[in-house]
């Protein structure tokens, strides 16, 4: 293996530094362990604290605006711009800042398992957990590869340098800045593992969809033993993770995924899991995924033990674990499948209006990808307790540098291409909104899953929503016919009606930011009120 010295020199890092070149995942637990940044749970696995930061922050990530993304990024919203100026100011603090160490912990890796897409990454770091991170969620070369090894793109990473937001551009002392023209993610002031992977997610939304022609989703994807591939999209409480997690199926990844003329890729190389609530009962693989090699990040033991309490907020209501891809028994090696037969929308509906399955037009699915649509149960503060709306463009807004029309015209043209069944998964409430009805049974939803993915809805009888429009299953095996139809299910049928029409208010109301950059096809899919 031979170490990129004279490269990472170039880059203005100092030659007196101690370079940790390409660590083992033992080499890595044993220096934090030593440095006191961790401790080790019952299990072996290595639990860390990310310091102030315990989530993303999306309004401090920025995109410098240039000659390449000056008129190809959807600017405003997520995709916020920063003079070129302050990006080659802030690098070059940075890597003045990391000169004053000893040490810094240099890793070759790379995104996309599919190589005719492969992103060879060089990541640079402040210290050794971080480091670990891009050691499982990023792809692995072999020893071979890395002989001559060359970074498409750089991430540098130093938690403890901080902005100066007055001089240096930024909107406080942390930030995450992409730079297209310099193929470099510089980051600051935020010790959250999560900025890098997203960083990078990032730039595959606009590399891909934008030079490649190939679909980038936030997704998980799985692939059944004949090779048919089923991709899950969802935000966060849909149930994303769980449904794309069966036995009887091989995991091509959790998280994102490329879709190209011939195929499904996954771009990780690991899995960045939640573990609020974990429990063996319910998520097995994940569970059983904490152990020697995975990095937990702000959690709690109880008192006296190293047993993590996982329903323990204390610190975040985010807490989570990255491990490699195959800590998980049925992950697909190569994380590469054939293309989708079916593709599903899942959404927790907390109003308790949408089917619990329906299956969509092309029109409706890119209505329905833009909108991103999920409705979670608001807090309890002043004894509010009503669902909230919540819309995420193509179901993950944040990290979408282009317009969400332009993803939402390329899965239509593979939909139709390919001919591809997409069903919206409601696994929310039923019989009435939260606190009057009641959550969809988990054995129901998985059962219409498992008839969707094997064609048993095919020849079924279908009925069309009176609002959204969707065609509803008027049977489905192991699935009681009484709730296929969500109106059917409230006691009072007039305030369903009231319902379903002021969330389809909803629906529109949000979509009006995005009607001038679709076509008509999608337009006519809206709700009708």
């Amino acid at each position: 293996m031979i170490q990129p010295t004279e490269k990472i020199k170039a880059l203005g890092l100092s030659e007196k530094l101690n370079v940790h070149y390409q660590l083992s995942p033992e080499e890595l637990t044993e220096q934090t362990l030593t440095k006191g940044q961790g401790v080790l749970n019952d299990t072996g696995a290595l639990c860390i604290d990310t310091g102030e930061f315990t989530g993303r922050s999306p309004k401090d990530k920025f995109i410098v605006k240039d000659s390449i993304t000056e008129n190809t990024i959807d600017w405003g919203g997520f995709n916020t711009p920063i003079d070129e100026k302050y990006f080659l100011q802030l690098k070059s603090k940075l890597i003045n800042h990391l000169n004053t160490k000893n040490e810094i912990w240099v890793r070759d890796a790379y995104a996309c398992a599919d190589p005719n897409h492969r992103l060879n990454i060089r990541v640079i770091n402040e210290n050794a957990w971080s480091n670990l991170f891009c050691y499982n969620m990023f792809l692995r070369p072999s020893e071979n590869e890395l002989d001559n090894f060359e970074p498409d793109w750089h991430i540098i990473q130093a938690p403890e340098f901080k902005a100066v937001a007055s001089i240096d551009g930024t909107r406080q002392h942390n930030f995450a800045i992409v730079s297209f023209i310099h193929k470099m993610i510089i980051i600051g002031g935020t010790g959250y593992t999560g900025e890098m992977k997203k960083g990078i997610f990032t730039i595959l939304n606009y590399i891909l969809p934008h030079d490649k022609k190939v679909l980038s989703m936030h997704c998980s994807a799985n692939m059944g033993n004949d090779g048919d591939v089923a991709v899950f999209f969802g935000l966060s409480g849909t149930g994303k993770t769980t449904l794309s997690a069966d036995p009887n199926r091989k995991l091509i990844g959790d998280d994102e995924h490329g879709w190209t003329n011939n195929s499904v890729f996954n771009f990780e190389g690991g899995c960045y899991a939640k573990t609020i609530d974990l429990s063996e009962d319910k998520e097995p693989e994940i569970f059983h995924a904490i152990r020697p090699g995975a990095l937990v990040e702000n959690i709690t033991f109880f008192p006296g033990t190293k047993q993590i309490d996982f329903s323990s907020k204390q610190i975040t209501e985010n807490t989570r674990v990255s491990y490699p891809l195959d800590f998980i028994s049925n992950a697909l090696e190569p994380s590469i499948g054939g293309l989708p037969k079916n593709v599903f929308f899942l959404t927790c509906d907390a109003y308790g209006v949408l089917p619990p399955i329906s299956k969509l037009s092309p029109g409706q699915a890119m209505y329905q990808f833009i909108s991103g649509y999920t409705a979670k149960v608001a807090g309890t503060e002043a004894g509010v307790k009503e669902p909230q709306a919540t819309f995420s463009a193509c179901f993950g807004a944040p990290f979408l540098p282009l317009h969400p029309g332009y993803y939402a015209k390329m899965l239509g043209e593979k939909m139709k291409e390919h001919n591809v069944n997409v069903w919206m998964i409601n696994t929310g409430w039923s019989g009435g909104a939260y606190g009057v009805g009641s959550r969809m049974k988990l054995s129901y939803t998985r059962a219409m899953i498992t008839a969707a993915l094997n064609g048993e809805l095919d020849d079924v009888e279908y009925e069309v929503h009176p609002v959204f429009g969707m065609m509803m299953p008027k049977t489905c095996t192991d699935v009681p016919q009484n709730i296929l139809h969500p109106r059917y299910t409230w006691a009072d049928r007039t305030a369903y009606d009231s319902t379903a029409k002021q969330l389809a208010e909803l629906f529109v109301k949000n979509f009006e930011k995005y009607a001038a950059g679709v076509n008509a096809e999608i337009l006519a899919a809206a709700p009708k009120i």
